[in-house]
């Protein structure tokens, strides 16, 4: 199976998923919404110096995987679209692509599959 890291994905361009927080998940018409706060690095657009206190440039921002068939625990157990509740917020470890239309995104909430089309970064406030 091939899989593709995030840092090879030209949504996350300029964009420290590593640093990076889910805030919450929700599914809106056949959409996984991905709640974020994304650290964005200096040589992307909306980069702005950051606060002292802050020590990154964080922005407010939604992951967005369209047509999303399935988001499911990595067990496959539960099914996300009908209870995304159970899953808490947190740092992000990573995002992979692991097929044609096939994501794992994972972190300190677990790890979530994902079966969705590309996945769209929107900043919030734009």
């Amino acid at each position: 199976m091939d899989t593709t890291d995030w840092t090879e994905l030209r949504e996350f361009k300029a964009i420290d998923l590593k640093k990076s927080f889910v805030l919450s998940w929700e599914v809106e018409a056949g959409s996984l919404l991905v709640d974020v706060d994304l650290c964005l690095c200096p040589e992307h657009a909306f980069y702005e110096e950051p606060r002292p206190a802050e020590g990154a440039c964080y922005r407010a921002a939604i992951i967005d995987f369209p047509h999303c068939k399935k988001a499911a625990d990595s067990a496959g157990d539960t099914e996300l679209a009908n209870s995304l509740t159970q899953l808490r917020p947190g740092r992000i470890s990573g995002l992979t692509r692991t097929g044609e239309g096939e994501y794992e995104i994972f972190g300190e909430f677990g790890r979530v599959v994902i079966k969705a089309e590309r996945p769209m970064v929107r900043l919030k406030g734009l």
